[in-house]
């Protein structure tokens, strides 16, 4: 199972550049694999802030299937970064910010999900 972050600020989305394994290079939210003892917001903390230096805190779940959770996350702490020595870390080319306009770089799987933030919470 897969955690992702989604994390919103003036109008941009922090993303990551990266190889995924069908071989393309896309941009996608941080996150990555669960580890056996963790939660998905355990997860979801742990992979961004080993994805972009960002200390992050959950504010809800967005979206779950059968594969990964997606939440909703605000940086409490930290500096854009990404740690290359980090073994997990050497699919990644960078992390930016992305303005929420620059449709290019989302996909199929980003940009449904970026609706999702439209949505009230329950």
């Amino acid at each position: 199972m897969i955690s992702q972050g989604v994390i919103l600020k003036n109008g941009q989305v922090l993303m990551v550049k990266q190889y995924v394994q069908r071989g393309d290079i896309v941009w996608n939210f941080p996150g990555g694999g669960i580890e056996g003892d963790e939660t998905p917001e355990q997860a979801c903390i742990r992979e961004v802030k080993e994805e972009t230096g960002y200390d992050v805190a959950i504010i809800r779940l967005l979206v779950k299937n059968s594969s990964k959770f997606t939440f909703e996350a605000e940086i409490i702490s930290g500096s854009l970064h990404v740690d290359m020595e980090h073994e997990a870390n050497t699919d990644i080319l960078e992390a930016a910010w992305i303005s929420l306009g620059d449709k290019e770089k989302f996909d199929s799987y980003t940009a449904p999900v970026l609706q999702l933030l439209n949505t009230p919470t329950r």
